[in-house]
């Protein structure tokens, strides 16, 4: 838990005091030393916005105290201090945050404006709102170590019918064919089944309505050929980080970045496998809507 202290405080540090440098996902999560994907998803849980909105509003927030307090400095000298291209792009993204453009700002800031934006230190001691962060951190840990049984094992071979699916909207009408077809081939409903949604594509590079995740139920036998929209999929036997939890919809993103948290906390790499789900019960028929679901990360 230190460590990821350590590290997410190194990286909005840098940020904070950066403002005019590369602020890409790929240089922030270098010195964070995640990957692209796996810093985005804990960045947004932690401070609750992207990190090009976060940046973005650090950037504003730096002009509005420049503007108050610092009368002598032009607003062109600010802007491009802080990276904007040129005025109209600074103007109408000041206007969004504060609601009038930054002349007539500087014109009604009062003096003791900088008193908000300043940050209390006490002995140099870490900055309160590093703090707040910092209690996102251990919220999530502590959440993590009550709500998910964390392990590394091997899996079998896992042979699967899928159907495709774009977008999350289309993974429910997926399982629905599904079963339509196993119902068929009187394969459903039966003891033990096991329903699985491997996920094809990242949240971070592909839009969520263009995500492909493949609905699928476990097969005792390799499915031969396709049958329409059902087709053959196989998740390889190998080493996997297993967090299963009895969670909601609501807390699946979390579950996730919790479960890329303690892979980086325990030094272990996603291999190049994708990782997916597996349901052993389902949400419509508990009261609170909970299912028991095991999330895994193929890693070396």
């Amino acid at each position: 838990m230190e460590e990821h202290k350590k590290r997410i405080i190194k990286a909005i540090r840098y940020i904070d005091h950066h403002l005019d440098a590369d602020l890409s996902l790929e240089n922030i999560s270098e010195i964070a030393m995640y990957s692209p994907f796996h810093f985005h998803r804990i960045f947004k849980l932690i401070t609750r916005e992207t990190l090009q909105n976060y940046i973005i509003r650090k950037k504003i927030e730096k002009s509005a105290f420049y503007l108050a307090v610092k009368k002598e400095m032009e607003i062109k000298e600010i802007y491009l201090d802080l990276g904007f291209s040129n005025h109209s792009v600074f103007s109408k993204t000041f206007k969004k945050y504060y609601g009038m453009p930054p002349s007539a700002f500087r014109n009604s800031a009062p003096e003791t404006f900088h008193r908000i934006l300043q940050i209390d230190r006490k002995n140099g001691q870490t900055d309160t709102v590093f703090s707040q962060y910092i209690c996102h951190v251990e919220n999530l840990l502590n959440w993590t170590k009550m709500n998910l049984k964390i392990e590394v094992k091997e899996l079998p071979e896992m042979n699967l019918a899928a159907v495709m699916s774009l977008g999350l909207a289309q993974v429910e009408p997926s399982y629905n064919l599904l079963i339509e077809w196993a119902e068929k081939k009187q394969l459903f409903p039966a003891q033990n089944v096991k329903m699985i949604s491997v996920y094809h594509d990242s949240f971070k590079v592909t839009p969520p309505d263009k995500v492909r995740i493949h609905a699928c139920m476990l097969l005792d036998e390799k499915l031969n050929g396709q049958n329409g929209l059902i087709f053959s999929e196989t998740i390889d036997a190998g080493k996997f980080i297993a967090g299963r939890g009895e969670v909601t919809l609501q807390d699946f993103e979390q579950c996730w970045v919790s479960l890329f948290l303690w892979m980086n906390e325990h030094h272990y790499s996603m291999r190049k496998a994708f990782p997916f789900e597996i349901y052993h019960s389902n949400f419509k028929e508990h009261p609170e809507g909970k299912m028991i679901v095991d999330f895994c990360i193929p890693v070396h």
